[in-house]
């Protein structure tokens, strides 16, 4: 199955995604992540409320084969999570840019982060590491 990567979204060498709404930010992790992964059986998520700070963890996702950090691309206050990951967190394996986001962030600061990616850079990172 070839991976999707939607050219509207900025991503980390991590592995997260992040899709800038006026000043809101959705967080989740690729759909390369969530393949290396393979079935995702548990997401861990902060509180709302939380402030992160850039590069801060936004939570954890374990897979049937590991468990790894989630890190925030920009700083903000979580203003939601997906509760439906609770008791469906297969949601990030079959939808990780739609039904399966993880946090939305209201953005503190600046959303400019040299370390974000467009779509074609992160799809040549990723087919470097095959």
């Amino acid at each position: 199955m070839a991976l999707n990567f939607p050219s509207d979204l900025k991503y980390l060498k991590s592995d997260e995604w992040v899709r800038f709404e006026g000043d809101t930010a959705t967080l989740g992790i690729s759909d390369y992540a969530q393949d290396q992964l393979n079935d995702i059986v548990f997401v861990e998520t902060p509180e709302v409320g939380t402030t992160l700070p850039q590069g801060g963890s936004f939570g954890t996702v374990e897979s049937v084969k590991a468990a790894s950090d989630l890190y925030s691309p920009i700083a903000g206050v979580i203003v939601e999570v997906n509760d439906a990951l609770r008791s469906t967190p297969e949601l990030v394996n079959s939808d990780p840019y739609g039904k399966g986001w993880i946090v939305k962030l209201k953005v503190s600061g600046s959303k400019d982060n040299p370390d974000l990616l467009d779509a074609t850079a992160y799809k040549a990172l990723c087919e470097s590491r095959a």
